[in-house]
């Protein structure tokens, strides 16, 4: 996987609509103030159904961040903000000037990544990198026929890193159309070799429709995988690393 520089953002960083922004977010320690103060009531109510602190502290960090970021990039109050959600839960904004905004988020354990792109569609995935999940046993059931090959090709020493970049990009891409598990996990392929191009390779039910995504990866950290869909090719990605 190749190295992600993520940059300190400028105090007037803004989006372009041939960018796409990633923001990398810790989600380790005591959430600040400010950020669950920018929570909804719903959201403070999600995060106090949490049994454990830990939890609960992820969450609003995770939550109250894509807040500001939203509010920042919409030169908004980030507590005024609502949300819509699509058949199988995507978010979106439900802004009543139909905002161009679309976005994304994922964590895991102590890390999560926030996507924004303008007027086209985005995912993003990342996982904490567990070799016991990166089993062929595993791969067999959920992974395409044609990734389980590419997988069991692999030298030992590539197949975790072979797993996570099968798994984190086929999540960003299911994210990204908002179908999720719908469009079934083994009815299209993405390249999972490391050092080969990220690419989505063919859907089973509209093969043209391969053509029109692309795929990002990413570096978010030792430890991590993580990937990016989005809709469309020649896009700027700028990674930036939030600080609270």
């Amino acid at each position: 996987m190749s190295e992600t520089a993520w940059q300190i953002p400028p105090a007037d960083v803004g989006l372009d609509p041939g960018e796409v922004h990633v923001w990398r977010v810790s989600l380790a320690g005591v959430p600040p103030p400010a950020l669950a103060r920018v929570l909804s009531p719903d959201e403070r109510a999600r995060a106090d159904r949490f049994v454990y602190d830990v939890h609960r502290h992820r969450f609003v960090t995770a939550r109250g961040v894509l807040r500001h970021l939203l509010g920042r990039y919409l030169g908004c109050d980030p507590a005024v903000l609502r949300f819509n959600y699509g058949p199988r839960g995507k978010p979106a904004l439900a802004a009543p000037d139909g905002t161009p905004l679309r976005f994304n988020v994922s964590h895991s354990h102590e890390l999560a990544l926030v996507a924004v792109a303008c007027g086209r569609e985005v995912g993003v995935d990342v996982e904490r990198c567990d070799p016991r999940r990166a089993a062929e046993d595993i791969a067999a059931r959920f992974f395409a026929p044609e990734e389980v090959a590419a997988f069991r090709a692999l030298p030992p020493g590539e197949r975790v890193a072979g797993f996570f970049n099968a798994w984190t990009r086929k999540e960003a891409y299911m994210k990204a159309t908002g179908q999720g598990l719908a469009l079934g996990l083994d009815r299209f392929c993405v390249s999972l070799a490391p050092g080969a191009p990220p690419a989505l390779l063919s859907t089973a039910w509209n093969p043209p429709d391969a053509a029109r995504w692309s795929l990002h990866a990413l570096d978010p950290g030792p430890g991590y995988a993580a990937a990016l869909a989005v809709e469309g090719h020649g896009l700027t990605l700028r990674c930036f690393a939030w600080k609270t």
